[in-house]
C-alpha cells in the first residue's frame, strides 16, 4: 500500500507543483507547502478508505482489481478518452495499432447471440479451409459459442502462429454441421481496401489507421494506376467514413501522401513549449489529381485530421456529413509489466487553427443518405459533443454527432455516387446535396 501511495502521491505532487509555477508569484512557499499537504492528506484518505474495504467488507476483495479500478476511475473522470489499460488490453492495443497477430483470418460479427462470418480475409487459413461468409460458428475447441462475447469468441481463435484450433460450422445450405480444424496463421488486417469505379476514378477506403494503412495506401494507388493508367484517371474518392482513427503518425503520412507543403496538424499539450508541428514535405501521390473525401458521423480523430488537413489546403473536396469531432490526442504510457496509461495530452489543430473538439469537420457539400425506415434515428452518433465529461473548447459552439449510416448495396450509396459524378464533372448529384437554411 505505502508503495502505491508513494506513485500517486509523486503524480499529484507533480501536478501541484506545474500549477504552482503558472501563477504570478502569489502563492508564498508556506501556500505551496500547505497545497502539497492537503494533497498528502486526501491521498491518506484513499488509503484508509482501501484498507476498511479490504479488512471489512462482507467478502474478501481482489486487492489489485480494487486499485485498478480505483485509478481507471480517476482517469475517466478527466474525459472519456484516458483510461487505465491491464497488461491484456494493452497487449490487444498493441495488437490492434501493429495490424498484425496469429489468427485464421475471418472477419466476424454477434447476431442474434451467434458469432456469424462476415468475410473470409483472402490466402488465410480461414480463405483456404472454404469457411464461407453467413457461416454460423457453434463451436470453438469444443466450446459452446452459445453464451459468449465477441470479444471472447474472437480472443478464442486468436492464438500462437502454427497452433490448431477446431471450429464446427452451421451453414444454411448444409444438412450437418461442418467441422474444420485450422492452423492459426500470421494475419494481416487490412486497413486499405480499394477498386475501380466508373472505369477512371480511383477510390480508396480507409477502415483505421494502423502501422499498415501508409503502405497500404501507396500499393492501392500503384495498383490503380496500373488498372486504370495513371493518365486515364480522373481522380480519387478517399472514404474515411465509419474510421475511427488510430495512430497519428499515419494521419501524418497519409495527408502528407497529397500535399507537397504546409502544416498538416499541430498539437498543443498544457505547456506552451509541448507545441508540435508536422508538415508536408514534397511529393504528391496522387500528381495533383482531384481528390474527394468523403466523411460521415462514424469519422473520427486521424480520420479527422487528414480531412481537415486536405479541406484547410483546398487539396480535396468533402463531402458526406459532419464528423464525430474528436478534437484530442492521447498518449499510451507503459507502466512497466502492469498494463499502460491512455491518457489525453494534447489538442490537435487544423493547419489553419481550427480544434474540431466537439464540433467536428463540416463537408463542403452535405449530402445525405437514404436511411431506411427501420434504422431512422438510430442512424446518428452522438459525436463527441455528446460524450458525457469530454473536454470543452471556450467560445467554441458544439455540435451534436450526424448520420453513420452506409448502404450495403453500393448502388444506393448517394455519398459514393455523388463523388464519382463530381470527379467526372456531372452535376446530376446536386439533387442529393442538402440545402442550407437560407436555400429553398
Amino acid at each position: 500500500m505505502r508503495k502505491v501511495s508513494l506513485v500517486l502521491f509523486g503524480a499529484f505532487l507533480g501536478a501541484g507543483v506545474t500549477a504552482v509555477s503558472t501563477q504570478t508569484h502569489l502563492l508564498s512557499g508556506t501556500s505551496a507547502v500547505a497545497a502539497s499537504a492537503e494533497t498528502y492528506r486526501q491521498l491518506s484518505l484513499f488509503g484508509d478508505v482501501f484498507e476498511k474495504v479490504r479488512t471489512d467488507y462482507v467478502e474478501k476483495p481482489e486487492e489489485s482489481k480494487l486499485i485498478e479500478t480505483a485509478v481507471n476511475g480517476m482517469l475517466t473522470s478527466l474525459d472519456p478518452h484516458s483510461s487505465y489499460m491491464d497488461a491484456k488490453a494493452f497487449r490487444d492495443m498493441q495488437t490492434t495499432t501493429r495490424g498484425e497477430f496469429g489468427g485464421l483470418g475471418i472477419e466476424v460479427t454477434m447476431e442474434d447471440g451467434l458469432i456469424k462470418v462476415v468475410s473470409p480475409i483472402d490466402d488465410t487459413p480461414a480463405s483456404k479451409a472454404g469457411l464461407l461468409a453467413n457461416d454460423i460458428i457453434t463451436q470453438i475447441d469444443e466450446d459452446q459459442v452459445q453464451g459468449m462475447t465477441l470479444n471472447q469468441a474472437v480472443d478464442k481463435m486468436r492464438g500462437p502462429v502454427n497452433s490448431p484450433v477446431k471450429l464446427k460450422i452451421s451453414r444454411k445450405e448444409a444438412k450437418e454441421p461442418i467441422e474444420v480444424t485450422l492452423n492459426r496463421d500470421i494475419i494481416k488486417i487490412r486497413p486499405v481496401r480499394s477498386k475501380v469505379e466508373g472505369n477512371d476514378v480511383g477510390y480508396i477506403r480507409l477502415t483505421q489507421f494502423n502501422e499498415q494503412t501508409f503502405e497500404g495506401l501507396k500499393t492501392a494507388i500503384d495498383k490503380l494506376n496500373t488498372d486504370i493508367g495513371a493518365d486515364k484517371i480522373k481522380g480519387y474518392v478517399l472514404d474515411l467514413r465509419n474510421n475511427p482513427g488510430g495512430l497519428l503518425d499515419q494521419a501524418v503520412m497519409v495527408s502528407d501522401a497529397f500535399l507537397d507543403r504546409g502544416e498538416i496538424v499541430s498539437t498543443r499539450g498544457r505547456n506552451p513549449d509541448e507545441t508540435q508541428r508536422f508538415s508536408a514535405k514534397a511529393g504528391d501521390l496522387a500528381k495533383g489529381k482531384p481528390i474527394v473525401v468523403l466523411v460521415n458521423g462514424g469519422a473520427a480523430s486521424a480520420s479527422e485530421i487528414v480531412a481537415g488537413a486536405l479541406q484547410d489546403h483546398k487539396r480535396a473536396t468533402i463531402m458526406g456529413t459532419r464528423s464525430f469531432g474528436k478534437g484530442s490526442v492521447q498518449s499510451i504510457i507503459p507502466l512497466g509489466g502492469q498494463g499502460a496509461l491512455r491518457l489525453t495530452t494534447a489538442r490537435y489543430y487544423t493547419p489553419s487553427g481550427r480544434s474540431i473538439q466537439a464540433k467536428g469537420i463540416e463537408p463542403d457539400q452535405e449530402i445525405l443518405q437514404d436511411v431506411p425506415d427501420d434504422l431512422k434515428g438510430k442512424d446518428e452518433t452522438k459525436g463527441e459533443a455528446g460524450l458525457k465529461g469530454h473536454l470543452k473548447q471556450k467560445d467554441v459552439e458544439e455540435r451534436g454527432g450526424s448520420s453513420a449510416y452506409i448502404p450495403p448495396d453500393p448502388a444506393k450509396d448517394k455519398q459514393l455516387i455523388a463523388a464519382v459524378d463530381f470527379l467526372h464533372g456531372i452535376q446530376k448529384g446536386a439533387a442529393n446535396i442538402a440545402k442550407s437554411p437560407t436555400q429553398n
